[in-house]
């Protein structure tokens, strides 16, 4: 009896300490292509998208538990509103290109990470780094976002946000 007692305080003990030293929770996120449709979801920091291919980005979509919001510019509608963890930005089925993107995080994980995100545009190439709810792309100028990398880090953590511009409006 006292075996079984201490196995399982020993477990819990156990799955307490894996649980609370165990990383950031899951982060990844998948982007809807012209004519390839939804591609499989990529982990933090990869691309996600086409490079070289010149197919727009239709939609996107993040999975993120911790807490995020994001919201597209698209063809010919603007800028939606703010969707969460598991939403669509960006429309499907309806052959518009994405433009531009904000994402930010929410609730307690604003203690914990700033979210970093860049797009590969259309004639362009690839933006600096945006953060925080900052635009990214283009608005106006009708181009196409074609991928994108997203990138979580640590608050206070040092990221180079390159030099290049993070988005661009069309007068």
């Amino acid at each position: 009896m006292i075996r079984k007692i201490f196995a399982a305080l020993l477990l819990t003990t156990i799955i307490f300490f894996a649980q609370s030293v165990s990383a950031q929770p899951e982060f990844n996120y998948q982007v809807s292509v012209q004519d390839i449709g939804w591609m499989p979801p990529v982990k933090e920091g990869e691309i996600a998208g086409t490079v070289g291919e010149s197919r727009r980005l239709e939609a996107l979509q993040i999975h993120f538990a911790g807490g995020i919001k994001y919201r597209a510019h698209v063809q010919d509608i603007g800028w939606q509103d703010w969707v969460y963890e598991g939403g669509i930005a960006g429309t499907v089925d309806e052959s518009r290109r994405m433009e531009a993107i904000k994402i930010q995080m929410v609730g307690r994980t604003t203690q914990y990470y700033d979210v970093y995100y860049r797009v590969h545009m259309q004639d362009y190439g690839w933006t600096g780094w945006a953060r925080n709810g900052e635009p990214c792309g283009s608005t106006g100028a009708g181009m196409r976002m074609e991928a994108i990398q997203i990138k979580l880090v640590n608050i206070g953590e040092h990221f180079n946000r390159g030099s290049s511009p993070i988005f661009y409006q069309a007068p």
